[in-house]
């Protein structure tokens, strides 16, 4: 069977205004549900993989659409959004699409300006310097449907056009992910300014991550509302800073997040994932509790170490090849990613890289990665079903 799924077109409005109540929608049924039972702990006959950044720079069709429109025209257009993010479908035999957004949107929704700066990334003109230079955002009144809703737009008319083969996620960035960036006006090696908030005005910072959590339980709630199954919360800065600094600016907001999130949508809730790159020494306190159900990895973990500690709790894991392993040949690829497999186990377990996509990636390094995981998955899954039983 080919391995590109075939993704139609139908008529749905994308560019209507949201309304701050969102009705009930009607989607097609999903097909192939392999992701949420692997984060359910349910069964799977092969394991789940995705790719973060898996709508992006290295597909060529990307790049023609960023021809046509800026990075943020493509966020904030949800037929242009729809359409990158159904673009890794037709190429990979992925078991999940992501869709195509930014984390720094809040930032955008509280009042800052962002701009994604060719060659560079992200700048903010104006970032936070001293604690006064936040007041206007936190007195400001968030509406995410208003400031939001091409987002929400973007994944009700996604759902429709994935026509069930695959779950569709949600995501955001983690408080202090952005506070970093809102701090730092971009990418940093140090985060040395947003770290000085930190030490030297405590209390603001805290106020600021609050405000940020509130804003985004409000933002993934409202995902859902409008056809997300899944979500991730992304604190890509989580290794720059220490145990007692994480516990104290990162995980308790991550975990307000994801309870706000539960408390609000009660029977609707979906699986949520955190993502705290490079904070191996907070892999206990991730799994702890009733807030996430899986817990992704970056490359520098042990896939056995990390399951050890993920099945005290009964949590998924999701990862964590390196990136960077795509650049090598195919067969390599393929061999790296049969030893990450068996290290995890094919159960509770969603593979995906340990970090996102790079520009200068080869698409078909990509899919001999997905057909790896698969390929190894179905092998071991085989092997353990004609093993005989032990007493």
């Amino acid at each position: 069977p080919p391995r590109a799924l075939e993704i139609t077109t139908m008529t749905v409005s994308s560019n209507q205004q949201p309304s701050t109540t969102m009705e009930p929608h009607v989607f097609p049924p999903l097909k192939n549900d392999r992701l949420l039972r692997a984060a359910r702990g349910e069964p799977t006959d092969v394991t789940p993989v995705w790719a973060m950044r898996q709508a992006g720079r290295y597909l060529p069709e990307f790049r023609a659409e960023r021809e046509k429109a800026d990075f943020f025209t493509l966020c904030r257009t949800p037929e242009l959004a729809c359409e990158v993010t159904l673009q890794p479908l037709r190429r990979f035999d992925f078991d999940a699409a992501i869709i195509f957004s930014d984390i720094l949107v809040i930032p955008q929704a509280l009042g800052m300006e962002v701009q994604m700066v060719k060659g560079k990334g992200p700048h903010f003109p104006a970032p936070l310097v001293e604690p006064a230079d936040m007041e206007p955002l936190l007195s400001k009144e968030v509406d995410v449907y208003a400031e939001l809703g091409y987002v929400f737009n973007a994944i009700t008319l996604t759902r429709h056009r994935i026509e069930g083969k695959v779950p569709l996620l949600g995501f955001c960035g983690a408080p202090w992910t952005l506070m970093a960036y809102m701090i730092e006006g971009g990418g940093s090696k140090t985060l040395s300014k947003a770290k000085r908030w930190l030490f030297r005005f405590p209390e603001a910072s805290h106020r600021l991550l609050q405000r940020i959590s509130e804003v985004s339980v409000d933002y993934l709630v409202g995902q859902v509302r409008a056809g997300a199954q899944m979500l991730q919360v992304f604190e890509s800065w989580g290794g720059e800073i220490g145990p007692v600094h994480f516990r104290q600016f990162s995980l308790r907001y991550l975990r307000f997040i994801a309870e706000g999130v539960r408390a609000r949508l009660g029977a609707d809730a979906v699986p949520m994932t955190v993502f705290a790159k490079g904070s191996h020494y907070a892999l206990d306190e991730l799994c702890e509790g009733p807030y996430y159900d899986v817990i992704g990895l970056d490359w520098t973990m042990d896939p056995a170490a990390a399951r050890a500690v993920a099945a005290k709790h009964g949590k998924t894991l999701q990862g964590n090849l390196d990136p960077s392993m795509l650049y090598a040949e195919k067969e390599v690829i393929k061999s790296a990613t049969e030893t990450m497999v068996q290290g995890f186990g094919t159960q509770r377990y969603i593979a995906n890289l340990g970090h996102g996509m790079y520009p200068d990636h080869d698409p078909e390094h990509l899919g001999a990665f997905i057909d790896a995981v698969h390929d190894a998955s179905r092998t071991l899954n085989a092997a353990a079903a004609a093993a005989p039983a032990t007493k």
